[in-house]
């Protein structure tokens, strides 16, 4: 068979851009491809489900409309198909002095992407919120909320292959040859021929455009591993929703926080270590060709450079529990090493470009034949069903 479509990646930005042009275009034949047994495998199901409301990001940039956009359209969809969903707000709490500018610079960045009722609270009212926390300074953000988001994405999947669409298991992509007229994708299963690729391979997405496209892409995809730890049942009263520190501008990761997991429990973290591969989820997961790939790259380089004592300071609550806890105590000083449980781990991906720039926006990049997502961090998941009217736009273009 000839599809239409190729999307390769079955999380949650390939399902929800899948659904999204069969819906516009029921005709169509459209399939996903994923390399494992069943969708969402890897950053969106091991995310940590907030529904983030587009507090963090520059205005006019893409992560700042998608994720507004995004936020809306999930909650009907959730709505629309019974998902379970909480909006349940949060607080960003600056914990020293010297953070407040960026705290006030959050509030209004916020106010300026459209967000309904954030604003600075007291302490007092902060101990409404959060009665073990503490800080000097913080937001009330009322829009957050939490979702299951691998619950999500099957849910898409269903929709999806509902009006027709074909999702293909065990399809890990080998290579890609592009023909007159069409395009054969050899996969571990077979071949696929297809007019039209979208590329949402994730932390494949180089990978995979550096098979299809004669000029690479202008960046590297480095894994970064986020370690939580889950709070004890009996310490869970720590937290009541959402605690959020205030970022590092410097980087685009959030910080240690507190998460209520729709799903259950509470989670505390994610720190952000380099993976030694691309789905290194354990701390002795490694493989060479994809950990020399990542150091050798200029741009990974020249961030190692100027940001070692950071990264250092990451490996140091990689390895040591103490120190992660540490980290944990600025905002909750009640909490222990012995209240934290191992939990999971995702791997971000996170497109870095030859300069030593990590990128912060979402970005896509479109080709003759194909349209490439090359980065798509957090807040990604929230904001797919949005990213997908685009992926959607430039692809139905082309057939």
């Amino acid at each position: 068979m000839l599809y239409d479509i190729t999307i390769i990646g079955g999380g949650i930005v390939g399902l929800a851009t899948g659904l999204k042009i069969k819906t516009q275009r029921p005709e169509l034949k459209v399939a996903v491809l994923e390399k494992e047994s069943e969708v969402a495998c890897h950053q969106t199901g091991n995310n940590s489900g907030v529904i983030h409301s587009g507090l963090y990001y520059k205005p006019g940039s893409m992560k700042a409309k998608n994720c507004i956009n995004g936020y809306h359209q999930l909650v009907q969809f959730c709505e629309e198909n019974e998902i379970p969903f909480e909006i349940t707000g949060k607080v960003v709490v600056a914990t020293k002095k010297e953070q407040l500018p960026q705290l006030n610079f959050l509030m209004e960045r916020g106010i300026q992407n459209g967000l309904k009722g954030v604003r600075s609270i007291t302490m007092e009212e902060l101990k409404e919120f959060e009665p073990y926390c503490q800080g000097v300074g913080a937001l009330h953000v009322p829009q957050t909320g939490i979702v299951d988001y691998k619950r999500v994405a099957m849910v898409y999947e269903k929709k999806f292959t509902a009006l027709g669409g074909v999702v293909l298991f065990n399809h890990k992509v080998l290579d890609i040859n592009d023909l007159n007229n069409s395009i054969t994708i050899n996969t571990s299963a077979g071949d696929i021929n297809t007019k039209i690729v979208i590329n949402c391979a994730g932390l494949y997405v180089d990978k995979v455009a550096a098979m299809l496209e004669k000029d690479p892409l202008p960046i590297r995809i480095i894994p970064f591993r986020g370690e939580y730890f889950k709070i004890k049942k009996e310490r869970e009263y720590l937290v009541k929703n959402l605690i959020y520190p205030v970022p590092d501008p410097n980087f685009p990761f959030l910080g240690v926080h507190f998460t209520r997991m729709k799903k259950g429990g509470v989670e505390a973290g994610p720190n952000a270590v380099l993976a030694f591969r691309k789905e290194g989820y354990k701390k002795t997961d490694f493989n060479l060709d994809e950990f020399l790939e990542a150091v050798t790259w200029p741009g990974l380089q020249k961030v190692a450079g100027k940001y070692w004592r950071t990264g250092l300071g990451e490996y140091k609550r990689s390895f040591i529990k103490s120190e992660f806890t540490k980290a944990l105590q600025e905002l909750i000083p009640d909490i222990t090493s012995a209240d934290l449980v191992s939990g999971g781990a995702g791997v971000r991906a996170q497109a870095c470009d030859r300069e030593g720039g990590l990128l912060d926006d979402f970005a896509i990049q479109e080709t003759a034949k194909a349209v490439h997502v090359i980065n798509a961090p957090s807040p990604a998941a929230t904001s797919a069903l949005s990213i997908a009217d685009k992926i959607s736009e430039l692809a139905l273009q082309k057939v």
